[in-house]
């Protein structure tokens, strides 16, 4: 046993002595390199999901971050935020504008020129950093739009300058609203690099020094293991809804669904549904900054719309309330910030289909009220039965398998086939069939 032991010793003392020293470096202190996904608009969701990227980062001792970018733009406050986070990090942070064909556009350029290192690949594009939607400025004043404009170019000329990359250039993407392809943003010293794919961007990347906020220097390893960090399912579930089309599409489903249960009481399933769609709707809509008025109209559209089954307004309340939707919507996002907007072709069509939706409605309920009742005991007003007793004038008849107490104002025989023509609390008026007539006269 002892001769065992002493060999065991022996043999791991030559591994250790034999191995080289980098060999075991590399097996014991090879970090990770994190890598979060970000494609879509840059909303409140996407800030939560890096901060939590980068504390899992942290607490696992990543060599570095990298964000694989793909933007139309997003909210400038939650832009602020994620700005705030890469700038503040003690990780390197490295975004990369991918796949082929993505865009960092808008707060996607603010976000990109933040890193230690920004990479773009072929066919990407960044820039139209302006901060207000050019379609949708016409409710904010010309000193707002300046004042919005002159911040936004300060804080990214800030921003270039620190990171080492053209202020000027930086600042045409804001104030001219200039985007920039690949080659372009790497020959204009907006980006450090270009990459076809993560593995190019890693391995160029390796061995690189760059310098934090705090001025402390860092150099890259990033030849240890990629590990992703995916959002959670509630997130991706937020950050799906998360689209302004989305979000609309899901209020005005919701607003669909009420006006169903109202004009149908007791149906129970689309007021259900109906609520929750709305309430989802108005949430991220309240999440994306959407504008207070335009949600008060659209929501005076809805009672309007509704209104319309218990008034009598021959549709005046329901033209009323489609227009006061349209406007509604179109204000949602009006001088909204990084370029979140609704497709005016979504409003419209939804705005037709929930007219066309109310009219099927108000169609219905009007035949209805035109039809004939059939139930209860004013339905039974027209049937035919049979006299159980001689009525004279009063007896029994039979009407559907029921014996029921019965007057006529002529003598009925027993037996005699009777047609209803009236009710009087539980009694019936009957008479009789006249001779030759039948059941179906």
């Amino acid at each position: 046993m002892f001769t065992m032991r002493k060999i065991l010793l022996t043999t791991i003392l030559l591994v250790f002595i034999i191995l080289p020293p980098s060999f075991l470096e590399a097996t014991t202190t090879q970090n990770p390199v994190y890598v979060l996904t970000v494609d879509g608009p840059i909303v409140p969701v996407v800030a939560d999901y890096i901060e939590n990227g980068f504390k899992a980062a942290e607490r696992d001792g990543a060599s570095c971050i990298v964000i694989e970018l793909s933007t139309p733009g997003g909210l400038y406050t939650t832009t602020q935020k994620i700005v705030t986070q890469i700038l503040n990090s003690p990780i390197p942070v490295v975004v990369y504008v991918s796949p082929a064909g993505a865009w960092a556009g808008s707060a996607g350029t603010f976000i990109t020129l933040s890193a230690n290192i920004a990479a773009m690949a072929p066919g990407s594009r960044i820039g139209a950093a302006h901060p207000v939607s050019i379609e949708d400025d016409s409710a904010m004043s010309e000193i707002q739009r300046q004042k919005i404009t002159h911040d936004a170019a300060a804080w990214i000329r800030s921003i270039a300058e620190n990171r080492g990359r053209d202020p000027k250039n930086a600042e045409m993407a804001v104030v001219e609203s200039r985007s920039f392809t690949d080659t372009e943003a790497l020959n204009a010293n907006l980006i450090d690099l270009r990459a076809n794919n993560l593995n190019d961007l890693l391995k160029k990347i390796n061995g690189k020094t760059v310098k934090n906020f705090d001025g402390t220097t860092i150099t890259l390893k990033t030849d240890g293991p990629i590990k992703y960090y995916p959002m959670t399912s509630v997130q991706k579930f937020l950050f799906a809804i998360s689209d302004p089309n989305i979000a609309y599409l899901l209020m005005s489903a919701g607003i669909l669904g009420i006006i169903l249960e109202l004009y149908h009481p007791g149906a129970i399933f689309p007021g259900v549904a109906g609520g929750i769609s709305l309430l989802l709707g108005l949430y991220t809509l309240g999440t994306l900054d959407a504008q207070l008025s335009g949600m008060l109209l659209v929501i005076l559209g809805l009672v309007l719309l509704a209104a319309e089954a218990f008034v009598v307004s021959h549709g005046i309340l329901a033209v009323g309330g489609i227009i006061s939707f349209v406007l509604g919507s179109l204000m949602l996002f009006s001088g909204n910030q990084m370029g979140l907007t609704i497709n005016k072709g979504v409003v419209f069509a939804t705005a037709f289909f929930m007219a066309a939706f109310v009219s099927f409605l108000l169609a219905a309920v009007i035949r209805a009220q035109k039809r004939k009742v059939v139930t209860g005991i004013e339905g039974m007003i027209g049937e035919f039965g049979t006299a159980v007793t001689d009525i004279d004038p009063k007896g029994t008849v039979l009407v559907e398998g029921e014996r029921w107490q019965a007057v006529s104002k002529e003598p009925i025989k027993k037996g005699e086939k009777v047609v209803i023509i009236g009710v009087e609390g539980l009694t019936l008026k009957v008479q009789k069939v006249k001779e030759g007539g039948n059941e179906s006269d």
